[in-house]
């Protein structure tokens, strides 16, 4: 069954929802056949695919280009795509212009905006304009700098009001689902039980209505540490290492190709002695 908007609001409660980010075709191919719920084409790229240290130089065009790839690759899943680093940040009428275009060339089916109560204008604006918006809050990466860095949010009682405020402010502003990033496990619960639209959680603690993780974090892929919520369900990183060592031995030993790789001709001999 395709998953859509609508499939996910009528989860909560009911089922619990499975996401995972997507750059690619290939990728987004794989794990469209396993049911994955929703392929989040996330700013992430910038850091695992680009190599930047941060989010901040994605710009929209790399959205676009890695969101049409996923598209392409996902026949059931949900495709969000976040809004990059000052897409949305400047003004309500940018913010429509730049999900249009994740929508119209990156064939997205809905965009992702970080941020609260301060960006409720740019959501309802996006509503109005048929554009599906997936909420982001607690770490918020696009504002590392304003936040002094990787940190979990919402561990003071100002903090956690702030938090619960800004989710029921994105809601109301015409929100279908919510991201809450590093957010202590009991808030992310509370936060999930006071709101009628699904809450996806990354390092949010199990009582979210989903979970969304970084493929190559989860597939040991990433380089140095991963974060303290990433479970690795695969060792991809030393099955690929292992291969491309293989690969490389073999080659400077010449026993890849063998013959068994190699095409042949009718007549080799003969045609051969032909050549001059």
């Amino acid at each position: 069954m395709k998953n859509t908007v609508a499939t996910f609001r009528q989860a909560k409660g009911k089922e619990k929802l499975t996401m995972l980010t997507a750059y690619d075709y290939s990728i987004a191919r794989l794990m469209d056949q396993t049911g994955i719920n929703s392929l989040l084409v996330g700013d992430s790229l910038g850091m695992v695919m680009l190599g930047y240290p941060d989010t901040l130089p994605v710009t929209l065009e790399d959205m676009i280009r890695h969101c049409a790839a996923v598209a392409r690759g996902a026949q059931s899943a949900l495709v969000v795509c976040d809004m990059p680093f000052m897409s949305c940040q400047v003004s309500v009428a940018d913010t429509v212009r730049n999900a249009g275009r994740l929508v119209k060339e990156g064939r997205a089916q809905a965009v992702k905006l970080e941020g609260g109560a301060d960006f409720c204008d740019e959501v309802r604006a996006l509503v109005r304009a048929s554009i599906p918006v997936m909420g982001h809050l607690g770490l918020t990466p696009q504002s590392v700098n304003a936040l002094g860095g990787y940190k979990v949010q919402g561990k003071s009682l100002a903090a956690a009001q702030k938090l619960l405020d800004d989710a029921r402010a994105v809601q109301d502003a015409g929100a279908f689902s919510l991201v809450l990033e590093c957010v202590p496990a009991a808030l992310a619960a509370r936060i999930t039980r006071e709101l009628e639209v699904p809450v996806i959680g990354i390092g949010a603690g199990p009582d979210c209505d989903g979970q969304v993780l970084v493929w190559q974090d989860m597939l040991g892929l990433s380089d140095g540490g991963t974060p303290k919520f990433v479970k690795r369900f695969g060792a991809v990183g030393e099955a690929a290492r292992a291969a491309f060592t293989a690969y490389a031995r073999e080659v400077k030993q010449g026993s890849y190709p063998a013959q068994e790789h190699c095409y042949g001709m009718e007549d080799e001999a003969e045609l051969l002695e032909k050549l001059y």
